[in-house]
Order: structure tokens, then sequence, then C-alpha cells
């Protein structure tokens, strides 16, 4: 079997070209900068036969680890490590887009890692522990018939918090009325609006809807060997075929899902037909569109 980073290296040459398309995609924010998600996904296997894969004591596992470019749900970073790996190593990993915006979730809260982010002159949106302390030394004025109800600049208390992130942060708290739930937000951005930060972290949603589509449809929960290349390569292959997709979506201006697009694919790989010919809705119209339309991401 060839090495996996072969497949590896042609899904970053379409990964570059899916984001060259999707440069000017709107995601529901007006922001100029470029937003990220950042998140991992647990892929679990049988310990007898991946006994590499070390996850718990029992059970085995891989961790696809992934920054998702929030203009068109295009993953642009991928990591595949054993389960046992920590999420919050990745922040060690990446080449920080300075301007950019990266939303993480709690697993990633680790001030002295984030301090590293914030020197790079990236901004980070991630959400506040429980027993998170800190002290207060100001505040803003909000609305909060927008749901923020308190928009503050603190700094860290504790020996090593505020060791490890010794600047000021940015506090919002937030009530989602959907969830009827209380959130805290916290930022090194003092310049966008309060609301607009709780919508960024919402978008943090879309990376958790790109695991699920490629799960479910790409079919990477099964693996057709035991080795750490097989399953490399197969991940990669899957990614690489997810972005493929994307882009023929967007140099031919379709809009049908993905998932249709990808059934209509699937049944005409052995057909002499034009692609778009192929992907015309007469070709297409018997096909069931995506069957949960939560993973439908480009719609």
């Amino acid at each position: 079997m060839r090495d996996w980073r072969i497949y590896a290296d042609f899904a970053q040459g379409l990964i570059a070209t899916a984001r060259t398309l999707y440069a000017t995609e709107a995601f529901g924010i007006d922001l100029e900068q470029a937003a990220y998600a950042l998140d991992a996904t647990v892929i679990d296997l049988c310990l007898a036969l991946f006994p590499w894969a070390t996850f718990r004591k029992r059970k085995a596992a891989v961790k696809l680890h992934t920054l998702l470019d929030l203009r068109g749900n295009i993953p642009t970073v991928l990591f595949i490590t054993p389960g046992r790996v920590h999420d919050v190593n990745m922040l060690d990993q990446l080449a920080v887009e300075a301007g950019a915006f990266y939303i993480l979730d709690r697993g990633y809260l680790d001030f002295a890692r984030l301090y590293r982010l914030h020197q790079a002159q990236g901004f980070f949106v991630t959400r506040a522990k429980r027993n998170f302390r800190f002290r207060y030394l100001d505040s803003r004025p909000v609305d909060r018939t927008t749901g923020v109800y308190s928009d503050q600049t603190i700094r860290l208390y504790g020996f090593y918090s505020k060791r490890g992130y010794p600047e000021r942060l940015r506090r919002i708290r937030f009530f989602d009325r959907e969830k009827r739930k209380w959130l805290v937000f916290l930022t090194n951005n003092f310049a966008l609006p309060p609301l607009q930060i709780a919508q960024l972290y919402k978008c943090r949603w879309q990376v958790e809807l790109f695991f699920k589509w490629i799960k479910q449809h790409l079919r990477i929960k099964a693996f057709y060997g035991t080795s750490e290349n097989a399953v490399k390569t197969q991940i990669w292959t899957a990614i690489a075929v997810y972005v493929l997709v994307a882009i023929v979506k967007k140099r031919l201006h379709l809009e049908a899902s993905l998932y249709a697009i990808l059934q209509i694919l699937s049944v005409s790989l052995f057909e002499k037909i034009p692609l778009v010919e192929a992907l015309t809705l007469s070709h297409g119209a018997a096909l069931a569109d995506d069957p949960d339309n939560q993973l439908n991401l480009f719609a």
C-alpha cells in the first residue's frame, strides 16, 4: 500500500483550490477577517485489531483534529492522532494567521497556549469554565434585549493562570434564549460588538456538522485495513472526496447539497457522460436530498 502522505498531499492541493473558490463566501456574520473553528472527533476502533491507536485501557481510537474555514466549511488543517492525544495539543501545531479568529470550545482553554496565539496577533473566542477566577477591571454598556448581559474587561486571578496569560481579557455573559442557557465567552478581541462575539462562537457548530457529514456519508467508521497507514489513507481519501465535491459544486454553480451531488456522482461513475450533464436536475431529480437537514452544510 502506498504511503498515506501521498493522499494527504493530494487532499491539501484540493483544499488550497477550494479555499480560493470560497474565499468570499458568506457565513452569516459580517466579518472581514478569516474565521476558523477548531475541534476534534473520536473514531472508535477495536483494540485487538488496532493496538497502535491507544486511547483507553480497553479501547482503541483515532482522533481527527480539524481546523475548519467557516467560509465554505473547508477543512484547512488536519491531524490524525491516537485517541489519547489531548485536543489542546493541537494549538501547538497551528501556524496562526494574523488577524484571523479562532473559535474554540472549553477543551482548548489553556491560557499559556492562548497567550501564544494572542502574541501571534490572532484572535480567539472560547468559553470560560465554571471554576474560572478573574479580577474585574471595567465594563461597557450592553443591550440586554440582544441576550448580552455584560461586557467586561478582566484579568486572570490565580498564580498559574496569571502567569500563562498576563494581559487583559474580555468577558461576555450571554443568555441563549433558544436553549435557555447562560454562556460566558472569553476573547482577546475588544473591537467587535459583544453580540457578534456570541454569534461567532455559535458558528463553531459547523465543525461538528462537518464531522457528522463525513462519518455518515464517506464511511470512515469502518476501515479496510488495520495498520496506521491504512487508516490514515482512508481518512485522507474521504477528506479529498469531500473537498472535491465542494469544488465541483462551486465551479458549476450548483444549488444541490453536497450529499445530492455525491449521490449523483456515485451512480454515474461508469457512464460516459459530461459531468455538467450528469449533475443536471433531470439526472438528479430521482435522488433523495440529504436525509438530515442539519448536515446540509452548503444549502
